[in-house]
C-alpha cells in the first residue's frame, strides 16, 4: 500500500506559487497574442497573459481577462520606464519554479497580485 501511495504522489503535478521581486527588465509581446515579463530577479521572461483572450494556466484557478492584461501591460511599461521597484509579484501555476532564477524557457504563469 505504501508503495502505491508513493507512486501516486511521485507522479502527481503540484502547482507552484512564487513571489519574485525587483524591477521590470523586459516586457514583451510574443505571437500569438501573449505578454511576457522578466523582473530583475528572474533568469528569463515568462508568459503572463493575453491581450486578446482570457488567460488560464494549469495548476491554478486564477485567471486574467484580456482587459486586465492590457491594463497590466500599461502598468508594467510605466514601471519599466521609471525603473520602479515592483515589490513582490505573485506567480501561480504548474510552470512556477522553486526560485525566481530557475524559470524554464517559454513557461507560463498567472500573475495573481502585485503593487508598486
Amino acid at each position: 500500500l505504501s508503495l502505491m501511495v508513493a507512486s501516486v504522489f511521485s507522479s502527481a503535478s503540484f502547482a507552484g506559487t512564487k513571489t519574485c521581486t525587483g524591477t521590470v527588465e523586459k516586457v514583451g509581446l510574443h505571437a500569438p497574442d501573449k505578454l511576457m515579463l522578466k523582473l530583475s530577479s528572474m533568469n528569463t521572461p515568462v508568459y503572463i497573459c493575453s491581450p486578446e483572450y482570457k488567460w488560464t494556466v494549469a495548476g491554478t484557478s486564477y485567471t486574467t481577462s484580456a482587459e486586465t492584461c492590457k491594463m497590466m501591460f500599461a502598468m508594467l511599461m510605466h514601471a519599466k520606464s521609471t525603473q520602479a521597484d515592483m515589490g513582490k509579484v505573485w506567480f501561480d501555476g504548474d510552470d512556477v519554479p522553486t526560485d525566481c532564477s530557475s524559470w524554464g524557457s517559454w513557461k507560463r504563469a498567472n500573475v495573481r497580485y502585485f503593487t508598486y
